[in-house]
């Protein structure tokens, strides 16, 4: 885990007003320590893909809300489909995960 100001020297051009807001809006979780925030690897992953939006594709500041909540639901998603391929995959037997397959090309 990192500081604030560790952070704000890996993230090129970082502003830390900005950054601040980003905590306040809730888009940036880091964990809290007495008076220190730490951020860890997904929180600076997380900064990046702020800056990229609003630097790089110029997405507004009202809009990033709903940016963010999309990505987060297609991540979730993401998740959960690789649980459940790793779960048919140890858990069902041959002839299943051979149903399965056939299915999904049928498709």
């Amino acid at each position: 885990m990192i500081t604030i100001e560790t952070l704000c020297v890996r993230v090129s051009g970082l502003d830390r007003a900005e950054l601040d807001r980003w905590i306040d809006n809730a888009w940036v979780l880091p964990e809290r320590e007495g008076d220190r925030l730490l951020f860890r690897d997904i929180d600076v992953a997380r900064v990046r893909l702020i800056r990229e939006l609003r630097e790089e594709l110029r997405v507004e500041e009202d809009t990033l809300p709903v940016v963010l909540s999309l990505l987060d639901q297609l991540y979730q998603t993401r998740r959960t489909m690789r649980r459940l391929r790793d779960a048919v995959a140890a858990a069902a037997p041959d002839e299943v995960r051979q149903r399965i397959a056939a299915v999904l090309l049928e498709q």
